[in-house]
């Protein structure tokens, strides 16, 4: 891999990630496009992921530094936020069922699902479903903040991001508007609970590669890495910005011409 390639594959991983478009599905996609899939191309997707989690980290700073603090006083049994503690056992829980399952199926999803024809199926599938929730937002009271019980709802919709072509943050954002939150507060919460799934997978991945006997180009990880990290910030800024006054529609419709237009290559290209 070259580092143009690695540049490209880094602006879809920063982009992606936080469009709820699937950044597994595009890199599937872009593999096969730049023609560079190779044993190392699942790491070189999890460190992208793990560039743009260190985007997440930097961009709610403040936010996850007052719920570090949090948690840290509530071990030290010193009084805390109340609210802010019910945010940190929402994302803890929710947090579960991805690390779960992704444990138990991760080798079953990567070996059978990274490949075009079914990424486009899947897009599909995801579209549906934000279609169902964006219907049912226009008929349901929208709360403000998340509790425990939402939090493992919402990590169980997470979970579908296993599937190549989901989306990780559509799962979230479409789970959790179904659940009363309102777009931008499920976007937000979405993009936290990510966070340390992103970190886990991405950790796995590196370590597995720097100890893999194989010859891998670091230059182009690093580049791809950096540019993931600095896209991925301005993807977090206008996801958020574009849901406070935006539904998913445009990402739907995005989803289902990406997937069309994916599949007539594959039937007549």
């Amino acid at each position: 891999m070259d580092i143009f390639s690695g540049v490209l594959l880094g602006v879809v991983q920063g982009i992606t990630e936080f469009l709820p478009i699937s950044s597994t599905g595009h890199l599937v996609l872009a593999h096969s496009l730049l023609g560079v899939e190779s044993e190392t191309s699942l790491a070189f997707d999890a460190i992208l992921h793990l560039a743009t989690a260190l985007a997440v980290i930097v961009y709610f700073f403040d936010d996850i530094f007052v719920l570090v603090q949090t948690l840290l006083r509530k071990l030290g049994r010193l009084p805390v936020n109340e609210e802010d503690f019910v945010l940190v056992k929402a994302l803890a829980i929710g947090t579960v069922p991805a690390v779960v399952l992704g444990l138990l199926l991760e080798s079953y999803m990567e070996s059978m699902f990274r490949n075009p024809f079914l990424v486009a199926g899947v897009l599909i599938a995801g579209s549906l479903f934000f279609m169902f929730a964006e219907y049912k937002y226009q008929n349901c009271f929208h709360e403000k903040g998340v509790d425990v019980q939402k939090g493992l709802k919402i990590g169980l919709f997470q979970t579908l991001a296993l599937i190549p072509g989901f989306s990780r943050s559509g799962a979230t954002i479409a789970g959790g508007m179904l659940l009363g939150l309102s777009r931008a507060d499920a976007a937000k919460f979405s993009f936290l609970l990510a966070l340390p799934v992103i970190l886990g997978g991405g950790a796995k991945k590196m370590l597995e590669l720097i100890s893999a006997d194989i010859v891998v180009s670091w230059s182009a990880i690093i580049v791809g890495a950096a540019v993931a990290f600095i896209v991925g910030l301005l993807a977090i800024h206008f996801m958020l910005s574009f849901v406070k006054k935006h539904s998913l529609w445009p990402f739907i419709w995005y989803r289902i011409i990406l997937a069309g237009f994916v599949l007539f290559i594959l039937f007549f290209g």
